[in-house]
């Protein structure tokens, strides 16, 4: 009997043990394990109008872009000018070498006053056979005139009729003559131009005025026909191709003003406007294009291909329903934000509208002002989830 009665005092105190560990255990994972409820953040609806912008990456370029090479295969004599020298208009950079152009100019030099010195020959020769053809008629109608008088015989009268016949032929032959010689000297002047085009064509010059950003051939080399030996720009015609998501391109348009941070100076924004919308997107990356020119251009320039961010300010927006993005999460497909009721989150999928650059978004439909929304939370929530609203969450809000 005393054994039993010892036996269960043990087994008294054991539970007496046990009990309370399993309560501060239970009490444990209710708080502060798995079971426990998830802290959450949270924010209130509110009607108010927002500002939208754009924000895109895009590159610095040249709308006026002149590569300048020769128009024939060569040698490159000379190059003027360096990279970041000004040039002005018609400004000899460098020259091709000529090779054998100047004496082949030589050549049909002297072969254009010979040619010109046979025109005027048979200039002559047309002058002197119409001279004898004029006399040659006057004395045919001298001795035709003498023959109906019977004072010449008809073989006299027949020989100046053929005398006659002789000068005009001569004098065929004589402007024929000084036709071939003509044309001789027309073809010999247009290939004399063309070789005096060609060697000019060997000179490389500014076609307008510029920036020397390129050079690409020094002198000894030998380049193509059309090949780049120097590149400049127009430095008053620099602007940003920018690329901005299709999404969020709704409003877009030429004259919106617009804020620019050039890569290598970061944190000073530049002041410029959208110059146009290109007609054309970017299928494969979803972007459409725009061309975004400075108010001011900067000093110094920048260099071509610098990245820029573009930030382009749109109209604001009528008041309607706001949210932070963060509290937009999607579920099943869906998108929609957790709602705060009567102490549980509830799932109320949303039509959202626009955005704008701090983080906030437009609600068309999906809920109401003053209602409050998870804005963050520790982990995944689901509408059974127990939870607890802090101001907040370690690790999660900022």
């Amino acid at each position: 009997m005393k054994r039993f009665l010892s036996m269960n005092s043990r087994k008294l105190a054991l539970a007496g043990v046990l009990a309370p560990l399993l309560a501060l255990f239970v009490y444990v994972a209710l708080r502060s394990g798995a079971l426990a409820p998830i802290p959450v953040t949270v924010t209130t609806v509110e009607n108010r109008a927002i500002a939208p912008a754009l924000f895109g990456i895009g590159t610095v370029e040249s709308r006026y872009t002149h590569k300048i090479g020769s128009t024939a295969a060569g040698r490159i004599k000379r190059v003027d000018v360096q990279v970041g020298d000004r040039v002005s208009a018609g400004q000899v950079l460098g020259e091709m070498d000529p090779v054998d152009l100047d004496q082949r100019i030589a050549a049909q030099t002297s072969a254009l006053m010979r040619a010109e010195a046979a025109a005027l020959a048979a200039e002559a020769q047309v002058q002197e056979s119409s001279a004898r053809k004029a006399y040659a008629e006057k004395q045919a109608v001298r001795y035709e005139k003498l023959l109906q008088a019977h004072a010449v015989s008809e073989e006299g009268a027949s020989t100046k009729q053929q005398e006659h016949q002789i000068a005009e032929a001569g004098l065929a032959a004589a402007r024929a003559n000084l036709e071939a010689a003509r044309q001789e000297l027309t073809r010999i002047r247009a290939e004399r131009a063309g070789l005096h085009q060609q060697r000019a064509n060997l000179r490389l010059v500014a076609p307008a005025d510029g920036l020397v950003v390129a050079r690409a051939a020094d002198p000894g080399t030998t380049v193509v026909a059309g090949q780049q030996v120097i590149e400049i720009i127009d430095p008053a015609s620099l602007w940003i191709n920018v690329r901005f998501d299709q999404l969020r391109t709704s409003g877009l348009r030429a004259g919106l003003p617009v804020q620019i941070v050039l890569r290598s100076r970061a944190g000073q924004k530049l002041p410029g406007r959208v110059l146009r919308v290109e007609p054309l997107a970017d299928v494969a990356t979803e972007e459409n294009l725009a061309k975004v020119v400075f108010d001011m251009l900067p000093e110094p320039l920048p260099p071509l291909g610098e990245l820029a961010e573009v930030t382009v300010a749109l109209p604001e927006l009528p008041p309607a329903p706001v949210l932070p993005s963060a509290t937009v999460q999607r579920v099943d497909s869906q998108l929609g934000v957790w709602l705060i009721r009567d102490g549980a989150p509830h799932f109320a999928p949303v039509k959202l509208g626009t955005a704008d650059l701090d983080g906030r978004v437009q609600v068309l439909d999906g809920i109401e002002v003053g209602e409050q929304v998870v804005l963050y939370r520790h982990r995944a929530i689901d509408g059974g989830s127990r939870i607890k609203i802090v101001e907040h969450v370690p690790g999660v809000s900022p």
